[in-house]
């Protein structure tokens, strides 16, 4: 499988995490304690690796209105119109036209709609009737390496010779407020945006030749309410633990370590990293669980500061990031990790 024509969307306001104390600070809402606005203040006027956000919001005023018909109407909204625009990026670049695209595979989890994203996303871009559509939901930020691994097993089984990659997420639909720590610094980490890939089972015609050489994934059921989503008074909320960096580190570690041993590649073979970035303190973490030197982290860092936790789209971000940023070719390392518990990996080789 060939991965081509890597294209991103975010909403057009963007805010810095300065902007975001400062409509907490003037928002006269219940839910904003002595305490929560203690907390909030010192997660959004510190280094924490974000320096702003893409917002699907009019105004940050936007972000208090809280109640589940108006997080509905922002996802139903958005989602749609970010990954049409991601799309139609994505075939663009590729030189892939919208009807020689045989299945599109949609990874969402900060919202719901039926029928799916396949449903906007194949209407906005006149895909073919006949392309199969395929919405995957309840990932969380792992999600964008299942989605390809799908692709991938469409594109072997024979009847498929392109596919539609598409991670969406307006994280904005999903904000919670009480006084819980892991809620409070989800509202502050989270971003919105898209990205989309076209994999194809033939060397793309133009761009960069990314190979997609072996995968492989792991689920700890048992840590599930280590990080997920739950319904609380018809609002998503999320369940974010002081576990998970560990917990990430420890997973990601595992599956890198099958695969490579199953290529025969050492660490000191990858020339570039491709991380998810739950946050500064994952990073951190992934750094010393997988030996990685600072630099190492330079594009997952990158985009963290310039997006925040962009939640499934946000290692496809980074991927776009290192092939338009002159990383250098050779074996690269892509991983990401989510609900469930769960971790993913793909070896890729570019040149």
């Amino acid at each position: 499988m060939f991965l081509a024509g890597l294209s991103t969307a975010v909403p057009p306001r963007s805010y810095t995490q300065a902007e975001c104390w400062e409509a907490v600070r003037r928002a006269d809402r219940p839910e904003l304690t002595p305490r929560t606005r203690a907390v909030l203040q010192g997660i959004l006027t510190h280094d924490n690796g974000i320096e702003r956000r893409s917002l699907a919001l009019d105004s940050l005023d936007e972000s208090f209105d809280l109640d589940p018909d108006t997080l509905h109407r922002r996802f139903a909204r958005h989602a749609p119109a970010l990954a049409c625009e991601a799309a139609a990026g994505a075939l663009e670049r590729s030189g892939v036209p919208a009807a020689g695209i045989d299945a599109v595979v949609v990874s969402t989890c900060t919202g719901y709609l039926c029928p799916g994203l396949t449903s906007y996303v194949s209407e906005g871009l006149g895909l073919r009737a006949e392309a199969l559509p395929l919405d995957l939901a309840g990932q969380g930020c792992g999600a964008a390496l299942p989605n390809l691994r799908a692709a991938q097993a469409l594109l072997a089984s024979g009847g498929y010779a392109n596919v539609l990659c598409v991670c969406v997420e307006v994280c904005s639909a999903a904000f919670y407020l009480d006084s819980d720590l892991g809620v409070l610094v989800s509202a502050c980490l989270f971003g919105d945006g898209a990205a989309a890939a076209v994999a194809c089972a033939k060397p793309p015609a133009r761009g960069p030749r990314v190979a997609w050489k072996a995968g492989a994934s792991m689920t700890d059921p048992a840590r599930r309410d280590a990080l997920r989503f739950e319904q609380r008074g018809g609002m998503l909320r999320n369940i974010l633990t002081l576990p998970v960096p560990s917990l990430a580190a420890k997973s990601a570690r595992e599956v890198r370590d099958r695969v490579l041993g199953e290529a025969g590649i050492g660490p000191r073979d990858v020339s570039a990293w491709i991380l998810h970035a739950g946050g500064r303190r994952v990073l951190e973490e992934l750094r010393s669980a997988l030996a990685l030197e600072g630099g190492d982290l330079g594009w997952s860092a990158a985009m963290l500061r310039r997006y925040g936790n962009l939640s499934s789209p946000f290692v496809l971000f980074v991927l776009k990031a290192a092939l338009e940023g002159g990383a250098p070719p050779g074996w690269w390392w892509m991983s990401s990790f989510g609900a469930g518990f769960s971790a993913h990996g793909a070896l890729l080789e570019v040149a």
